[in-house]
C-alpha cells in the first residue's frame, strides 16, 4: 500500500498530472505513543474511547490488580518481619557488648580466665555478625516491597502527555502481555507530514528549513520545519543516465508542524518551500 502511494506521488512529481513545479506531494503522518503496562494481566477498566481528548496524567486503563496486591502484601509482611528481627539483633548485640566490656575488665584484673574472656569475645563477634546479616536481609525486604508497590501502581495506565486517543487495541476482559499496547495516543507535537522532493530541490530543504503545508479543506496553510531528509531516494527508475530519468528521483522528507491543525494522519497534503 505504501509503495502504491509513493509511486502515485512520484508520478505527480514527474509531471504525469502536469502540476505546479514548486508543489511537493505528501501525506500526514504521526508518531503514536503506545500506552501499555509493564505487567501482564487482564484489562479490568478502559476509561476512554477512540477520539477522546485526554490531559497529561489522565488514567486511561486499569489491569486487574488482584495478583499484584497479593505480592505487595507478602513483601510488606516480610519487610515488617525483617524490621522486628533487626530490633532483636540490636538488643542481642548490645547485651553481648555489655558482657564483653565487663569480661574485659575482670580479665584484666585477673578475676576471669582467658577461656571466659575468649568466649565473651566470640559471643560479641557473633552478635555483630548476626546484626549485619539481619540488616542486609531487611534491605532486601524493603527493596522487594518497593518493587511490589511499583508493580501494583503500574496497573493504572496514564497518559504521559495531553492528546487524542486514536486507537484502542484491547478492551476489558482481554489478557495482555507486559508491554503490549492497549491504546494509541497522538499528541500535537508528534504530528508531522511526509513528502517527496525531487533531487533538484534538495538544496533548498536542509534540516531546519521552513515549509508551508496545505490540504483540501484546510482553512489556511500550516507552517512546518524540516526534521529529516532521506539520504537515499525512495523510488529509483531503471538505470538510465538521462536527464529525464534523473528528474524522476525523489527523496523522502519529514517536517514537524508548528502547531495542531486540520491535518490528520494519512491525509494528502501539498508542500511548498516557505519564502
Amino acid at each position: 500500500m505504501k509503495r502504491t502511494v509513493i509511486l502515485a506521488l512520484v508520478c505527480a512529481l514527474a509531471a504525469c498530472g502536469g502540476g505546479e513545479s514548486d508543489v511537493m506531494q505528501g501525506y500526514g503522518e504521526a508518531d503514536y505513543i503506545y500506552l501499555a503496562s509493564q505487567e501482564t494481566g487482564m484489562v479490568s477498566d478502559l476509561l476512554v474511547r477512540e477520539g477522546d481528548h485526554v490531559e497529561a496524567g489522565a488514567q486511561v486503563f486499569t489491569l486487574d490488580p488482584a495478583r499484584l496486591e497479593y505480592n505487595a502484601e507478602t513483601a510488606g509482611a516480610q519487610s515488617a518481619a525483617a524490621a522486628a528481627a533487626i530490633r532483636t539483633a540490636q538488643a542481642e548485640a548490645q547485651l553481648a557488648q555489655t558482657n564483653f566490656a565487663r569480661s574485659e575488665e575482670l580479665h584484666r584484673r585477673g578475676f576471669y580466665s582467658q577461656a571466659r574472656y575468649d568466649a565473651d569475645r566470640a559471643a560479641l563477634d557473633a552478635a555483630n555478625a548476626r546484626l549485619a546479616q539481619v540488616r542486609r536481609e531487611a534491605g532486601a525486604a524493603r527493596a522487594a516491597t518497593g518493587l511490589a508497590q511499583e508493580r501494583l501502581a503500574d496497573v493504572n495506565g496514564e497518559a504521559p502527555a495531553a492528546g487524542t486517543i486514536e486507537q484502542i487495541f484491547h478492551r476489558p476482559g482481554e489478557v495482555v502481555a507486559a508491554g503490549q499496547p492497549i491504546a494509541a495516543l497522538l499528541t500535537p507535537a508528534n504530528m508531522k507530514v511526509r513528502f517527496f522532493a525531487p533531487e533538484a530541490m534538495l538544496a533548498q530543504l536542509p534540516v531546519g528549513a521552513r515549509v508551508s503545508v496545505s490540504c483540501d479543506g484546510c482553512a489556511q496553510p500550516a507552517a512546518a520545519t524540516v526534521s529529516f531528509v532521506a539520504r537515499e531516494p525512495q523510488f529509483t527508475p531503471p538505470v538510465i543516465y538521462s536527464l529525464d530519468q534523473r528528474e524522476k528521483l525523489v527523496f523522502l522528507v519529514e517536517a514537524r508542524l508548528d502547531a495542531p491543525g486540520e491535518i490528520r494522519p494519512g491525509m494528502p497534503v501539498d508542500v511548498r518551500i516557505a519564502p
